[in-house]
């Protein structure tokens, strides 16, 4: 993806420790954070291919060079859509030993592509199971969140309009030209966005959707930061539109001070829930530190800064959440869902026809 995190800090902590093929040590061997049981100590360098959002704790990284003789190089070639189809273009001769990032959108791609091999990681919480594509260990979910429609509060208190509370609104003249999205071509929120009106419509509904919001002067950007941080009234860069897609653990990050409450909300009927895995890559170099990487990625200490650092909700229930979290950024009940092998045999004809009917 992914392009979706909201605070300054993390795209700081992304430039600052990854980018592309930077260097960090990382390692991990103590009882709340070590190599698990399924793995042991060793020394030498992992690659880790991953998205461009990715984004760890400073302290964490130094305690793991301290504890662990592992050097991760790390390598972001994009969103999660540009992750996976750089794995699938370099089977041959892989990018690297672990990947994190593979979304659902994406997971059925990847294991079709056959560029995983099966780890299962005796650290994965038993919660993280309901997030399984298949039975072969070759995704191990590591993070999860909710993409919907996100609204600026504030500016429709200011206008005198009633805030838009579904899908259909989006489409009614009242709300014409006050919607941005983000394409599904080139972002991965935008795919999941898409995806939650294929569920909503269905098969011979969707497209006319998109029509209606054409119709109804809906925007489409590129990126979600160009979306969240340029176009849309209710975040940093102050823009012209109050509806925006984004993530429903985006209005935390809205909250100016202690006592304070967003002045954004999702809309969390327009869910459509994303999951996040680690895998070992087929043909590593370093299989066993592509290993003890995922467990690290599972351990206590590393699911913790999952929504500090990357705005997603840990796949370990023990794991403590921001305080604002389930007041402000509560995940859907009911978010939309599509089997990831009905994603895999259409996501690329859905994205063609979207395109000819949004963009022309």
């Amino acid at each position: 993806m992914t392009q979706r995190r909201l605070a300054p800090l993390v795209a700081l902590t992304v430039a600052a420790l990854l980018g592309t093929a930077a260097c960090s040590a990382i390692g991990d061997t103590g009882p709340d954070g070590g190599s698990g049981a399924g793995s042991t100590g060793g020394a030498g360098t992992v690659v880790l291919v991953t998205h461009d959002s990715f984004a760890v704790d400073r302290q964490l990284v130094a305690d793991f060079e301290r504890e662990s003789g592992l050097t991760v190089e790390t390598t972001s070639p994009g969103d999660a859509g540009t992750l996976v189809n750089q794995l699938v273009l370099s089977k041959q001769t892989p990018l690297g030993d672990a990947v994190f990032g593979i979304d659902t959108a994406f997971a059925s791609r990847a294991l079709t592509a056959g560029i995983l091999q099966p780890y299962a990681s005796p650290r994965t919480p038993p919660a993280a199971d309901r997030f399984a594509v298949d039975d072969s260990h070759r995704l191990t979910a590591v993070d999860y969140g909710d993409v919907c429609i996100n609204i600026d509060r504030e500016w429709f208190r200011r206008n005198g309009l009633p805030e838009p509370r579904t899908f259909a609104d989006l489409a009614d003249p009242t709300y014409e030209g006050l919607t941005v999205v983000t394409n599904p071509a080139t972002s991965s929120p935008g795919l999941s966005f898409l995806l939650a009106t294929v569920d909503a419509f269905g098969a011979d509904g969707w497209l006319d959707y998109w029509a209606d919001l054409r119709a109804n002067d809906v925007q489409v950007s590129d990126s979600w930061s160009d979306a969240y941080f340029v176009e849309f009234s209710g975040s940093q860069g102050n823009g012209p539109r109050p509806i925006v897609v984004s993530y429903a653990s985006s209005p935390p990050a809205e909250v100016a001070g202690a006592g304070d409450e967003p002045t954004t909300s999702a809309l969390l009927s327009t869910c459509f829930r994303q999951v996040e895995y680690a895998g070992v890559l087929a043909g590593a170099d370093n299989p066993e530190g592509a290993r003890q990487l995922i467990d690290f990625m599972l351990s206590t200490r590393f699911q913790q800064t999952i929504p500090s650092r990357m705005y997603m909700y840990p796949v370990d229930e023990q794991a403590d959440l921001p305080p604002t979290w389930a007041r402000f950024g509560p995940l859907s009940r009911q978010p939309h869902h599509i089997s990831p092998g009905l994603i895999e045999a259409n996501r690329e004809e859905w994205i063609r026809r979207w395109t000819e009917v949004v963009v022309g």
